[in-house]
């Protein structure tokens, strides 16, 4: 037999970042129920006991009118979610159509949000996108199941009003600031119920200033719950928020899961790749660094590489002669240098020779006189 629980004397006060959750979530393997009674969420999570487990289930079964199943997100509203985001929203064109290929292959919801966000230019706009168009249709299920209901996101009233609200949910005679947050918690219900609600219109007027956005977790009162029967106590669903508590994974629960999953594949091999690059190109600066240094303090080829390789100074001729492997690699850079030295050497000779012989010859360059210009004088004398 079903229980009798005493009326609600406000509407339902709910999260709407959990329900967003709920929705996202729930699929073949995890169902989510609503009660509406007091507004709380029941997760049926597979990973408990069996024991509890046919509790959880004998309990929604022997009470269906309280508990409502959250509808599973269908692979035809998910592509409709990503169709709708790349028409809409997305401008540049090679983006588009990359999109386009993504959501038409496998595994289309993970590959979509991997690809948004390696691409932030377009992660601000599907995040927003994705909100707007999960709260229509949270609201619009909502209204279907004829509840009447507001978000505690969208109430301005304090956090210790709300908490006495929630205290004082079945109690007819109340204070006045309960009697007062009562009203003004009806008033917005109502606001759910418009047409504006199910179809936002766009604000108009002058866009507001560009300004750096201060991102602030909202404070939510605490969960209080009078009638939650104790078969349901452990299912609850009741997830703290947060700005990465809410994705479009299927897979993760997390933003921060997921982003811990791309950088765990792929893109940590890539990193790691670009790491030894980057430790590649600065060992190379500070060889060239070494060599500036040497050609300031003039030393010759050899003592140049020597030093940048060795860190140390090739000593002078009156010194004591390096051994071993300083010896062989001045050596070396030496026979390496010496071939390019002669063959600039001798073409530098060669030109100097050049322009002595021409200065003794007194041979001077002047530039070629082009026959047009000499034809052209003559028609010119010609018509006088």
């Amino acid at each position: 037999m079903q229980k009798k629980y005493p009326e609600p004397q406000n509407p339902l006060i709910l999260r709407f970042h959990r329900l967003i959750d709920a929705f996202a979530k729930s699929d073949d393997e995890r169902d989510f129920y609503l009660d509406k009674i007091e507004g709380f969420i029941v997760f049926a999570d597979l990973d408990k006991n069996f024991e509890d487990f046919d509790l959880l289930e004998k309990e929604v079964k022997e009470n269906k009118s309280r508990y409502f199943l959250i509808p599973k997100m269908t692979f035809y509203e998910t592509k409709k979610f990503m169709e709708g985001f790349i028409n809409e929203k997305i401008y540049d064109i090679d983006t588009k159509e990359k999109l386009i290929d993504i959501i038409q292959s496998k595994e289309a919801r993970e590959n979509f949000l991997e690809f948004i966000y390696d691409h932030l230019t377009e992660l601000e706009k599907w995040q927003q996108y994705y909100h707007e168009r999960s709260r229509i249709r949270v609201i619009e299920w909502l209204r279907n199941q004829g509840i009447l209901f507001v978000f505690e996101e969208d109430l301005t009233l304090a956090k210790n009003v709300l908490e006495k609200v929630k205290q004082h949910l079945f109690d007819v005679k109340v204070s006045r600031d309960v009697q007062a947050a009562r009203d003004t918690i009806a008033t917005k219900a109502k606001t759910y119920y418009s047409n504006e609600a199910l179809n936002p219109r766009p604000k108009r007027g002058r866009p507001p200033k560009q300004a750096a956005k201060v991102e602030v977790e909202p404070e939510y009162s605490l969960d209080i719950y009078k009638t939650v029967p104790s078969a349901l106590r452990s299912f609850l669903f009741l997830p703290d928020f947060s700005s990465t508590s809410v994705t479009f994974s299927a897979k993760f629960d997390t933003e921060a899961q997921f982003i811990a999953s791309l950088r765990g594949s792929l893109r940590g091999k890539i990193d790691s790749a670009l790491e030894d690059l980057s430790q590649r190109l600065e060992s190379l600066r500070h060889l060239s660094d070494r060599l500036r240094a040497d050609s300031k303090e003039g030393l010759d080829v050899g003592g140049k590489i020597f030093h940048a390789v060795t860190g140390q100074k090739k000593k002078s001729e009156g010194g004591k002669p390096l051994e071993g492997k300083g010896k062989k690699m001045i050596d070396i850079a030496r026979g390496a240098f010496s071939v390019k030295e002669k063959h600039f050497g001798k073409e530098k000779i060669e030109i100097q020779e050049l322009i002595q012989r021409k200065r003794e010859a007194g041979i001077k360059q002047v530039t070629q006189i082009k026959k047009n210009k000499i034809k052209k004088r003559k028609n010119k004398k010609k018509g006088k």
